[in-house]
């Protein structure tokens, strides 16, 4: 007979897998400013070739995804949902992303994306007319109060404000837009499936990518040198497929509020490798700030505990 894993071994695989997928999506902004030091690579070319080596993959997850159990057959109206999660959650938010680095530092950079939650909270209120409850403006307070006092900090320290100032602008723009891309994700998953709506969206925004790339960049732009062929190859794998596959599979075995948990360790990890690989500062006053964007935002994902009885 077969020995079933217990249910505190699923728990911490799914642990694992979701620290995993944390590390591999806060290396992603220490590889982009790797490659924007080491050669002058502009950011459409440098995500172009990002989404030529992840192209491979999102092929793959489509084939095997198109017959999935129970799956849908797609409409007009989901191809125009697709549409618009390629446009947004892939496609919008990794430019201005990749823009945004060209002026700001990785663990700046990762704490104004991961105030992306905070958003789905004030856009969906916006839309559907809902007060925000007291926890989401304490935890609103916290998360932007953080990210003012890691700006301040880095504002004093930096010699070009204006480009911190647009670099910030252009990341709080792709944390808006990945907020865009979660608040419509939900009806499409739920019609076709997780894994084809990923796939598709992932495929779409690849178009949109390379589209932008042809009539801005000359193809001779894709001629790089083998160490940005190197970065460009580890973004796709060790920052887009293998964190999305480990982030599906620590929900399955962990449930969302623990990985939302996990993935905290984010920001931190990627303020971290800035110091040790990029050698960017890391100020008392930034890290209270990281602090107060991790408490607000888990006070945003995390659910309320009930109390006994209630």
């Amino acid at each position: 007979m077969p020995v079933l894993p217990s249910a505190r071994h699923v728990r911490l695989t799914g642990t694992m897998f979701a620290l995993l997928a944390a590390f591999g999506f806060s290396v992603k902004a220490i590889l982009v400013k790797l490659a924007y030091a080491w050669h002058t690579v502009d950011a459409v070319t440098l995500l172009a070739l990002r989404m030529l080596f992840a192209l491979p993959f999102f092929l793959a997850l489509a084939w095997y995804a198109r017959g999935a159990k129970g799956s849908a057959r797609l409409r007009a109206d989901d191809w125009f949902r697709l549409i618009w999660l390629g446009l947004t959650g892939y496609y919008l938010a990794s430019i201005l992303d990749f823009w945004g680095l060209n002026y700001i530092n990785a663990g700046l950079e990762r704490l104004i994306l991961f105030l992306y939650p905070t958003m789905v909270v004030v856009i969906s209120a916006w839309l559907t007319g809902r007060r925000v409850s007291r926890r989401q403006t304490v935890a609103l307070a916290l998360s932007y109060g953080g990210i003012a006092l890691a700006f301040a900090s880095d504002l004093h320290l930096t010699g070009d404000r204006s480009g911190l100032l647009l670099g910030s602008a252009l990341v709080f723009g792709s944390a808006v837009a990945y907020a865009l891309y979660l608040l419509a994700s939900g009806d499409t998953i739920a019609r076709i499936g997780a894994q084809r709506t990923a796939a598709y969206a992932m495929l779409i925004s690849t178009v949109f990518v390379l589209l932008q790339f042809a009539v801005t960049q000359p193809l001779s732009d894709l001629r790089q040198p083998a160490s940005v062929y190197g970065l460009a190859l580890a973004m796709a794998v060790v920052s887009t497929v293998l964190p999305a596959m480990l982030l599906a599979e620590a929900i399955k075995r962990s449930g969302a509020s623990q990985v939302a948990l996990v993935g905290s360790a984010g920001p931190i990890l990627t303020i971290y490798l800035g110091v040790l690989v990029l050698g960017e500062p890391a100020t008392p006053v930034q890290l209270l700030g990281a602090g107060l964007v991790l408490t607000g935002v888990l006070l945003v994902t995390l659910p309320r505990r009930t109390r006994p009885g209630a």
